[in-house]
């Protein structure tokens, strides 16, 4: 879970098994998997990790796969800018009067913005889904109609695969970020109420359904411009 899909980009559509369904996906060994190459990094920035592809059979996680992909998330090099950015913003807004202005506030808003997305990540894709055995991964559909793909996606922050390959609800994701959202108390004094809590927690689920949709979109975005790209060499060519 990155907060920083906020700030970058916007884009709708995603479909799939139907949230309740209960049916075990096929599981083979690590070893048989297809090798599918996944794009890394949305718009060349965004850390993408953790997306699969549906249409491969499936294959469980060890606990150290889902803690590096956990880790991966945290400290790849834009969650920094990102935290930075949120940083100003809060300084702006002047959110948690206690940090102060100047820079010993805006340092101050720097690492709660980036431990709110360090302690987010390992919750939700490492600590959590090895403890209770799901897996952090969003399966890809990559095909369907637009509305049916986004739909999929966004549902995908209530659904999630076991470890067995079965569909189940997804308590990584909101057990991970309740727990990242009551250690964060330990670092904003001025936000510690029911009210204030849910509402963090109910932001970090919600970006990280918003980043289910990009990445559920991202490699037909990326088709789109390469094919107008190629269109364009193409036409300067004649």
């Amino acid at each position: 879970m990155v907060l920083g899909y906020f700030l970058l980009a916007g884009i709708a559509v995603a479909q799939g098994d139907s949230p309740g369904s209960s049916s075990p996906a096929v599981v083979v060994p690590a070893t048989e998997t297809p090798a599918t190459p996944v794009d890394k990094r949305i718009f060349g920035v965004l850390p993408n990790y953790r997306t699969a592809e549906a249409s491969i059979p499936f294959a469980p996680l060890t606990a150290r796969q889902k803690m590096t992909i956990a880790c991966k998330d945290s400290f790849d090099w834009p969650v920094y800018p990102t935290s930075a950015a949120f940083a100003t913003l809060y300084q702006l807004e002047n959110q948690n009067p206690s940090f102060s202005q100047g820079m010993s506030g805006n340092a101050r808003r720097f690492a709660a913005a980036y431990g709110d997305q360090m302690i987010g990540n390992m919750m939700t894709e490492g600590i959590v889904p090895s403890l209770l055995h799901q897996d952090p991964r969003y399966f890809r559909l990559g095909e369907g109609s637009g509305w049916s793909r986004a739909r999929y996606a966004l549902t995908r922050i209530f659904v999630a695969r076991t470890d067995s390959g079965r569909n189940t609800f997804n308590f990584a994701e909101w057990g991970g970020n309740a727990a990242a959202v009551a250690l964060s108390n330990a670092w904003y004094p001025d936000t510690r109420d029911v009210s204030d809590n849910v509402q963090k927690l109910l932001i970090q689920c919600a970006t990280d359904a918003f980043s289910n949709v990009l990445k559920e979109f991202w490699p037909d975005v990326k088709r789109h411009f390469q094919k107008k790209h190629e269109n364009v060499e193409a036409a300067s060519v004649r």
